[in-house]
């Protein structure tokens, strides 16, 4: 039997998965870390921990499975998407990694825009610049740390530092390299104009791949390192949205990846290079060859939940704070929840917005705001859903529900009345890590594509269908909602941070 390690370098920890051919999770190891925040917005971390959390928790999944190294067969990578990483000539890092949290390159992208043109940008790269991307990251070290920028010759992701820890090569899988606002989205590789307009070289960027492509061989230094054999192939795999989806199986048009963590994730997947017009998605190619995503992002899903509990009743479980609100009806009696309390990115790009309970009267109860906080964040994932269907021209057949909040029965019936989608649940919950020890599988040969291993590893396990008795009320009450982010929009603006 051959075995498959997908690794995932979050910004909290580095995990090991290994699998074998058939599917089946055999180990899981994670090496926890923290990262740095020297001033206010800005978010760092050493790429060196993701290498060293990659050395633990490979030995460690060895330890715990008892496979003999020789039998695993590839490696396929994912981890946080759009960080900075810059090397010198020699392979050493420059400075801490930027990473996709920091918050300090608002005149950045400014200046892209003025350089390029929103419009023209957003054709393109199929997105509008954002703080959290990597392009206006690199604007800022050029313009901030000059003596850095002229010692740096390769700028890399996060994942894909450990590529190069691993291999010794340089490399990137497209829909990572997708995420830094340097792709041309049409032709799957850098932008030559976009390079350009941004005094980047090209030859400071990795070499791009399909996700299930070997980039690399297990070198003799990594082998002595991490206790595999050397010559291991590592395969491209991809960022971990992309990743995630092909965890759970999202990889064909009409399948939506609905991942319902501290911030809520709608992943769809498209046959073409579909956009927004106005950049209000992320447009990014996908884990599968040929394939691209369109992706929403609200930003307090269930950090929202967490949020009310934590504030109203600290004291309670979340089982014990959900059961009273299934006794609330439809609409929580007309109260709604504005869910932006860390601002927000879909569908609106505003840092400055801010969360808001409205319609609050003295017969709501602390179980009607418990609802409202349930139904407000399922009306702003549907703004999403609403996007998706126009620009990527996708017909929802079946959302694949993932993530902490999803363990809710109540939020999942909320979800499919308010989506008026089959809500399902999957047997595979590693997500991204899953996601590339599969496109390892595929590239080492042990299903012919993505589809497959997909179609053969991953099935339903729950299904939750829309209430038809309930989609008139949340029908109703969502317009209204739709109604407050301009109705309050100049409120929070000028509201003290």
């Amino acid at each position: 039997m051959r075995y498959f390690i997908g690794i995932d370098s979050s910004t909290t920890a580095t995990k090991a998965l290994l699998i074998d051919d058939q599917g089946d999770v055999i180990a899981v190891a994670a090496t926890e870390y923290e990262f740095q925040t020297p001033r206010p917005l800005w978010s760092e971390q050493d790429p060196d921990l993701w290498w060293n959390g990659a050395v633990q928790s490979i030995r460690e999944v060895l330890r715990r499975s008892g496979v003999e190294p020789k039998a695993v067969a590839g490696i396929g990578l994912t981890g946080q998407m759009h960080g900075l990483v810059l090397l010198d000539a020699e392979g050493r890092v420059l400075r801490p990694a930027i990473l996709w949290n920091d918050q300090r390159t608002g005149p950045q992208c400014d200046e892209i825009r003025r350089r390029l043109g929103k419009q023209r940008l957003i054709e393109i790269t199929g997105n509008d610049a954002l703080t959290g991307f990597t392009a206006p990251k690199i604007l800022w070290v050029q313009q901030n740390e000059p003596e850095v920028w002229r010692k740096a010759r390769h700028i890399l992701l996060p994942k894909d530092y450990v590529r190069y820890k691993l291999t010794s090569e340089f490399a990137c899988d497209v829909a990572d390299g997708a995420g830094m606002l340097l792709f041309d989205l049409k032709a799957r590789t850098w932008s030559d104009e976009v390079l350009a307009a941004l005094d980047i070289p090209k030859e400071m960027l990795p070499l791009t791949h399909e996700g299930p492509e070997i980039t690399g061989y297990l070198s003799q230094e990594a082998a002595n390192a991490t206790g595999l054999p050397i010559g291991v192939p590592v395969m491209a795999g991809g960022g971990d949205q992309a990743a995630g989806a092909v965890g759970v199986g999202a990889v064909r048009s009409g399948v939506i990846s609905l991942a319902l963590g501290t911030s809520g994730v709608v992943f769809a997947t498209t046959d073409g290079p579909f956009i927004e017009p106005e950049g209000r998605l992320h447009a990014f190619c996908h884990s599968v060859p040929g394939r691209w995503h369109l992706m929403g992002v609200m930003l307090s899903a269930a950090g929202s939940l967490r949020w009310h509990r934590d504030t109203f009743a600290p004291g309670l479980s979340f089982d014990e704070l959900l059961a009273p609100a299934t006794n609330i009806p439809a609409g929580s009696d007309g109260l709604l929840y504005l869910p932006y309390l860390t601002g927000e990115r879909t569908p609106y790009p505003d840092p400055l917005a801010r969360g808001a309970f409205v319609g609050l009267t003295v017969r709501h109860t602390l179980p009607h705001l418990t609802r409202a906080v349930l139904e407000g964040v399922a009306f702003g994932l549907r703004d999403s859903f609403e996007l998706i269907k126009t620009a990527g021209k996708v017909a929802v057949e079946q959302v694949r529900v993932s993530g902490g909040g999803a363990k809710s029965p109540l939020w999942r019936q909320i979800l499919a009345d308010v989506l008026n989608a089959e809500l399902v649940t999957v047997n595979t919950t590693e997500g991204a890590a899953y996601g590339a020890a599969l496109l390892a599988g595929v590239g080492g040969g042990a299903w012919p594509d993505v589809d497959a291993a997909c179609r053969r590893t991953i099935h339903v396990t729950g299904s939750t269908a829309p209430n038809p008795a309930q989609q008139a009320v949340y029908e109703e009450a969502y317009a209204r909602y739709r109604a407050l982010y301009p109705a309050l929009a100049p409120i929070f603006h000028q509201t003290p941070a």
